[in-house]
């Protein structure tokens, strides 16, 4: 097999093998939320009643105990960078992913705390 055709082959199933991979972890992440929600509803059924969310501000730059995984689109993606560029170059705010996140988490708790069904996050839910 010639030299440019035994590259674009490997490169090929290189690629493959990662998209493979890909689909692996999406299910395997899959597989694990639906057992962490089960576990949840069984938890539920034991609780007579749901505890109060707290408001709690943005943690910012700290270490972190827990951690979760999210699936956005390439769009979503893109505008988060994009939101982190813009906070650098105009605000002179250098910032990761992860905090932007954190900070969006906090104030839609706030804003749900709020403003209950006329909360943004309400809106934005119920509209899908």
């Amino acid at each position: 097999m010639p030299r440019g055709l035994s590259d674009k082959v490997s490169a090929e199933l290189s690629e493959a093998g990662e998209e493979a991979h890909e689909r692996a972890q999406v299910r395997a992440a899959w597989h694990e939320a639906e057992a962490d929600a089960e576990v949840e509803v069984a938890a539920r059924a034991d609780a007579p009643t749901r505890p109060p969310i707290s408001r709690t501000a943005s943690t910012g730059r700290v270490r972190h105990d827990g951690k979760i995984t999210v699936y956005v689109s390439n769009d979503e993606l893109i505008a988060l960078e994009q939101t982190r560029l813009a906070l650098r170059a105009e605000y002179g705010l250098s910032v990761d992913r992860g905090r932007i996140v954190r900070a969006a988490v906090a104030s839609a708790v706030e804003d749900l705390l709020e403003n209950g069904a006329d909360s943004d996050l309400v809106t934005r839910l119920t509209e899908q």
